[in-house]
């Protein structure tokens, strides 16, 4: 496992990784990678990684993220009266709590959101579980592994750059998503957020392990592949192996069409096909991340599965980024184990987003689709 980060280049590949793992969603790249980049240079010390094993049985563990809409251009201008707003949600949660925090998690895999629980919990000499709360990014905060095994996501700290602060001490998690979700959008478009103080042993149960040396080795895979000049088709195979998935499409951007909508990116690309995909094309649904995904209209991947983009050079594609005319390559794998279970798939399956299809494993349908 990747033990720390002790230079840009494992920051890059860090960040890179996680932006696969982030489904298309899970925050801008460029922040990820500037923010980490920063505490690097500020610190001038390795960012630290740990197994929840090396914890102390009695340390509390904080999860450190931004809620918004990932819509591009949407932030609006409005005065900035806290700089720092992750930061005042973590000194405002553990002054609730009563006690310090011994480490940090990601609430999710991302090329910012990651990257903002590693760079907090450096800034605060705290080491970073190597793990994260989903496997994956996702759009609402019901997707959050600690919600299956029945614990609470507050009490929380929410903090906005317009100065608004917000302590939960306990709410429904309907509610809380709709809180969160509106702070940010009072806030200019984002919501700095504290959150599900856990212990080891309740850590033991919801952390998703291991995530964060899967995303160096996916972003040292890409990176290498690029010095060895190979193509971006070969990189996504390799891509694949590692997500132990299968590439399931390669084509071009035709379409694509998003909407800012009630703090989210909601929209619907498809890709026309290309090579072996000729004359196929495949649509996917989109919430922040790639949730929903056909080819020729019949389902291919359904969440909480794993749907990622890679350009036509191997690099992670964001649904902020996508465009139309872009040739990409589609890889799909497995979600976490935990996802699969009945409350899992309660709060992460087709029919909480709306779709009434009983869930079927992607394993499956690219079988049936003659993918795999």
């Amino acid at each position: 496992m990747v033990k720390e980060l002790k230079n840009e280049g494992d920051v890059e590949r860090l960040v890179i990784g996680a932006t696969v793992l982030g489904t298309g969603g899970g925050g801008d790249p460029k922040e990820g990678y500037k923010a980490l980049s920063g505490v690097l240079k500020e610190k001038e010390k390795p960012i630290k990684i740990a197994d929840l094993e090396s914890l102390p049985s009695d340390g509390v563990i904080v999860v450190p993220y931004y809620v918004g809409s990932i819509a591009p251009g949407l932030k609006q201008k409005k005065p900035v009266v806290i700089k720092d707003p992750i930061s005042e949600a973590f000194e405002i949660l553990e002054k609730e709590l009563g006690k310090k925090v011994n480490a940090v998690v990601a609430s999710e895999m991302g090329g910012s959101n990651t990257s903002i629980a590693l760079s907090i919990g450096a800034r605060r000499d705290l080491p970073a579980i190597d793990g994260d709360l989903l496997g994956r990014a996702a759009p609402e905060l019901h997707q959050c592994t600690v919600l299956i095994f029945g614990y609470s996501m507050a009490p929380s700290a929410l903090v906005t750059e317009t100065g608004d602060v917000v302590v939960v001490k306990n709410a429904y998690i309907d509610d809380y998503e709709a809180i969160a979700r509106y702070i940010s959008v009072l806030g200019g478009g984002f919501v700095a957020v504290v959150d599900t103080p856990l212990t080891k042993e309740m850590a033991e149960n919801a952390v998703v392990k291991g995530t964060m040396s899967l995303a160096y080795k996916l972003g040292d895979e890409i990176l290498s592949a690029k010095a060895r000049g190979e193509r971006g088709n070969i990189t996504a195979e390799r891509v694949a192996d590692l997500l132990r998935g299968w590439v399931v499409f390669e084509g071009i951007v035709s379409k694509y069409s998003w909407r800012d909508e009630r703090g989210f990116l909601r929209g619907e690309a498809e890709l026309r096909g290309k090579g072996d995909y000729a004359g196929r094309k495949l649509r996917s649904w989109i919430m922040n991340e790639h949730i929903m995904v056909w080819i020729n209209d019949e389902s291919l991947v359904m969440p909480p599965d794993i749907f990622t983009l890679l350009s036509s050079d191997g690099n992670p594609v964001t649904n902020t980024d996508l465009k139309e005319g872009m040739e990409v390559i589609a890889v799909a794998a497995p979600s976490p184990k935990v996802w699969r279970t009945e409350r899992g798939l309660e709060l992460f399956g087709p029919k909480h987003f709306g779709f009434n299809l009983e869930y079927i494993p992607v394993e499956e349908l690219v079988s049936r689709r003659g993918i795999a």
